[in-house]
């Protein structure tokens, strides 16, 4: 007899994999848009590096998983087809922005992916409002972060190498980019492929195959292998508007842009709090814009990249919501 639990099981982690593959190319341009755009790196080593850094990253910790994992609901209204639905949710919506171009936030869809079906099977009852608190503290604060260190840091370079020739100054920090763009690359593997690896874990523990929340080691390198895959096929419309059309960026901006948002991200990670790739870095390229002139911003594509962070919760959480109500009287609850 088909075990039908078993059976959604393996498709939520399919799903869930198919997420981290998604969110690696949909998030590509977090890591290497700058540096592409400044040519500090070919398109093809651009991916070649951000995948294996990315794929190194998601290997360190396991500390935004559980955040992922026990933060946002209460483990006893969570079922295969809840975290199926909110996966599914995050997918939809990861590839509305995708098609748009728009650098919304992988972080958010999941986390309101798992929301909007928790609430479809259990109500607002069985979400963990203080875990919740501090997670959307955490992804509300990072981007203020990366805005005022991306300001603060540009403008030290700014003054630190006022006397250099543009020339000189951005033949050095083109190499120096590469660096930074490697160290982003490796902060994005440290918070991003950790959600994934939250939510395959959150449905072994439903199923019963874990006795408690421990992230397998197989469920690590899997995560960061889809990421890594992910980063590597390359979402190029996001990095035309991240790289191209909303700030006009030379080396050492995006050396600045890169180091500011990694540090963000790493710190955030260490405490186990998921941020926002594309919030950090987006909002360190407008604060190193804002460092040059208010108009070297391109505000109607920040206008745009506003309304999609806005929208990423409530969204996903809708079309999870959706999901589980379809899909739940043919799969089971």
């Amino acid at each position: 007899m088909l075990d039908i639990t078993l059976v959604m099981l393996v498709l939520v982690i399919a799903v869930a994999l198919l997420f981290d593959y998604i969110n690696g190319f949909h998030d590509t341009a977090n890591a290497i848009a700058t540096c592409v755009s400044t040519r500090a790196l070919s398109v093809k080593w651009a991916i070649i590096m951000a995948a294996g850094l990315n794929f190194a990253g998601a290997m360190i910790s396991t500390k935004v998983a559980a955040t992922i994992g026990k933060g946002i609901v209460d483990a006893n209204n969570v079922t295969q087809m809840v975290v199926l639905a909110g996966v599914v949710g995050a997918i939809i919506w990861d590839l509305i922005t995708w098609y748009y171009g728009l650098p919304s936030s992988s972080s958010h869809a999941i986390i309101g992916g798992i929301m909007g079906a928790v609430i479809a099977h259990a109500g607002t009852a069985a979400l963990h409002w203080a875990g919740l608190q501090k997670i959307l503290l955490a992804l509300v604060i990072s981007p203020i972060l990366g805005t005022i260190i991306g300001y603060i840091f540009m403008l030290l370079m700014m003054q630190i190498f006022r006397n250099s020739s543009p020339y000189g100054l951005n033949k050095g920090f083109r190499k120096l980019q590469i660096v930074s763009a490697g160290f982003m690359a490796f902060s994005h593997g440290t918070a991003d492929a950790q959600k994934s690896m939250g939510v395959i874990t959150m449905a072994l523990v439903s199923y019963g195959m874990l006795p408690s929340f421990d992230v397998p080691t197989w469920v690590k390198i899997a995560c960061a292998v889809a990421m890594a895959l992910g980063t590597a096929a390359g979402g190029w419309r996001i990095i035309k508007t991240v790289g191209h059309d909303f700030v006009k960026l030379q080396p050492v901006h995006g050396f600045c842009v890169e180091t500011a948002s990694a540090g963000v991200i790493l710190g955030a990670s260490a405490l186990g709090m998921p941020t926002s790739t594309t919030h950090v870095i987006t909002s360190s390229i407008l604060g190193v814009g804002l460092s040059k002139r208010i108009t070297a911003v391109n505000w109607n594509v920040a206008y745009r990249i506003l309304w999609a962070w806005i929208l990423t919760i409530p969204a996903s959480a809708l079309v999870a919501y959706m999901t589980y109500m379809v899909m739940s009287p043919t799969l089971g609850k």
